[in-house]
């Protein structure tokens, strides 16, 4: 099937560039900012863009992600709201790779097979479940055989300590591209960068989905880092978020800080 992440992927690798995916939340704070939000990302020179599914308890992010969710539950987003917001930036760029990380549970009360037919329809590329962990493989079985129905990829975590088997299954089952955890714990919690070195060049002697890394990412740095030791790109999100937590009350201003800031992260993924 056409996988945009895999041929952003090759284009970038034949200049010589990294991807930077930036994450923010979708409908945070409502839905027509959120969608300027988007422009603006493409604007600033995202490769790729990684869209959060707001959910009421997205156990694996932080405080600044956390505040973003609520935000746009409190503004009377739904999931119909989330996809439409996709179908309306796909509009506006017809080639960007679209990830969405999105909780079981939201996933689950829409009913598997309609939420990836839904998401295939809203031009989603890749769908990131993180509370559903590789090794539970039969609970995983029907989300990936339902994403492989209607062409979407299942994007997978691999963690610090995985271990061999893990790294296979990972390797062979995650499509589009990997997340590489740079850390445990969770989202934003503070500025701390691993270098998960081991893990990185495991996925890519398997023969793995693309290695992106996220968790820590914050700065020029650690985008110029993460290509350094080996990554196809790296994702920052509640860099982004803050932007946008500490702007509410001046939208030009958000948007415009949101713009040098994916600019100056994406220059940092050319060598």
């Amino acid at each position: 099937m056409e996988n945009r992440f895999e041929n952003r992927f090759a284009q970038l690798k034949a200049k010589n560039e990294g991807a930077f995916l930036p994450f923010i939340t979708l409908c945070d704070p409502d839905y027509k900012t959120s969608l300027e939000i988007l422009k603006t990302l493409l604007k600033g020179g995202a490769d790729a863009l990684e869209l959060g599914f707001p959910f009421s308890d997205p156990c694996a992010d932080g405080p600044v992600i956390q505040n973003a969710d609520k935000r746009a539950l409190n503004s009377g987003a739904t999931t119909d709201d989330f996809f439409n917001l996709i179908k309306d930036i796909r509009a506006v760029d017809d080639e960007v790779p679209i990830c969405i990380l999105v909780y079981a549970n939201v996933v689950l009360a829409r009913g598997i097979n309609k939420f990836f037919a839904d998401a295939k329809a809203a031009g989603i590329d890749g769908v990131l479940i993180p509370d559903v962990p590789t090794n539970m493989l039969s609970t995983c079985e029907d989300f990936e055989k339902c994403a492989e129905a209607n062409g979407v990829c299942c994007v997978l975590i691999a963690p610090p300590n995985a271990d061999e088997d893990t790294l296979k299954v990972i390797a062979n089952k995650s499509k589009g591209y990997t997340y590489i955890l740079s850390r445990f714990g969770i989202t934003g919690t503070d500025n701390a960068f691993g270098k998960p070195v081991r893990v990185i060049n495991a996925i890519k002697e398997l023969g793995g989905a693309a290695p992106v890394l996220g968790f820590g990412i914050s700065t020029p740095e650690h985008v110029a880092e993460a290509i350094k030791i080996g990554c196809a790109g790296a994702i920052a999100g509640s860099g982004c978020v803050k932007i946008i937590e500490q702007n509410l009350n001046d939208v030009p201003s958000m948007l415009a800080k949101l713009e040098k800031y994916v600019a100056s992260m994406k220059a940092a993924t050319k060598a």
